[in-house]
């Protein structure tokens, strides 16, 4: 299938790879010329422009957007409704807020273009290799026409049609707040045996915890990964950085009165680990970087 990828970040690079490498063709567009470079060499056909991207795909056209939440997916979506046709397809597949994936659905309805919101998770890695995918839209049977892009591009069983436009990325931001929890949990483990009376090889436990442990996961075993390169994580400041959905997911939760005491907490100590430097703040941001690429803040 042909579609093109606006955004060449570290998701949307990856997502082209894996898109090629699933005899998709992409056409690719960045404002980065090395992330341009980086996608004719992976076989990607790339644009000057988001005219330019229009004209080179065959109809309906396919536009995946792979951009930050906020201003530059909402003008992106804003210039798209002008320059699509009817029956035109918008991917959104960014961490966008689901209240803006509601008035984006509004947006691109009114022109008679489609549009798909699509939660993205699995980090750089499942980007480029068996990806998991959240995917609401209000057309079921248009989904169907879409589908062979996520069978080829997910783990098996790694994705799920949700429903209605807007659902895809509500799902990935309680998916999110969820994450916030466990990686909080996990930090907070290591920060009492940093704090104890024994001495502990962190990577060792790390590896023994992903061993058949009950809490043995792919975050444990980005845990292992982390400390095999700074045992202690001597060279990284405890800050927590967020990009938002575990936020959205707590206002969500008050909105509805359903009380969320584990992830509130865990937002929590991402605001504390702002102000000073905790092994909490550590573990969370060395896993951030593990699964994601995020930045990390040197010592």
């Amino acid at each position: 299938m042909k579609l093109a990828m606006i955004g060449l970040g570290k998701m949307g690079i990856n997502l082209t790879e894996n898109l090629i490498r699933n005899n998709n063709e992409v056409v690719a567009y960045d404002l980065s010329k090395d992330a341009k470079a980086d996608a004719v060499k992976l076989g990607a056909k790339v644009a000057d422009s988001l005219e330019e991207v229009i004209n080179n795909l065959d109809t309906p056209r396919i536009v995946w957007v792979m951009l930050p939440a906020g201003n530059p997916t909402n003008s992106t979506v804003d210039t798209l409704s002008e320059l699509l046709d009817q029956n035109d397809i918008v991917i959104d597949g960014g961490n966008s807020f689901y209240e803006d994936s509601l008035k984006h659905n509004e947006i691109l309805k009114n022109k008679g273009i489609k549009f798909f919101d699509v939660g993205t998770s699995g980090g750089m890695d499942g980007a480029n290799h068996d990806g998991n995918f959240m995917i609401g839209g209000d057309d079921e049977k248009l989904f169907s026409y879409i589908e062979p892009i996520f069978e080829g591009i997910a783990q098996t069983d790694g994705y799920l049609y949700t429903g209605k436009a807007g659902s895809g990325h509500y799902l990935k931001m309680v998916h999110n707040g969820i994450e916030y929890g466990m990686m909080q949990a996990i930090a907070e483990g290591f920060d009492v045996l940093t704090h104890s009376q024994f001495e502990y090889d962190n990577e060792a436990v790390a590896k023994v915890w992903s061993n058949g442990s009950v809490i043995r996961g792919w975050l444990m075993e980005l845990a292992q990964s982390a400390f095999s390169k700074d045992s202690n994580l001597e060279e990284i400041k405890g800050v927590m950085h967020s990009s938002g959905e575990g936020k959205w997911t707590l206002e969500e939760a008050l909105k509805l009165q359903v009380p969320t005491p584990v992830i509130a907490a865990s937002l929590m100590m991402r605001y504390r680990s702002l102000e000073d430097d905790t092994m909490t703040g550590k573990v969370v941001s060395a896993l951030r970087n593990e699964f994601g690429g995020h930045d990390v803040d040197k010592k």
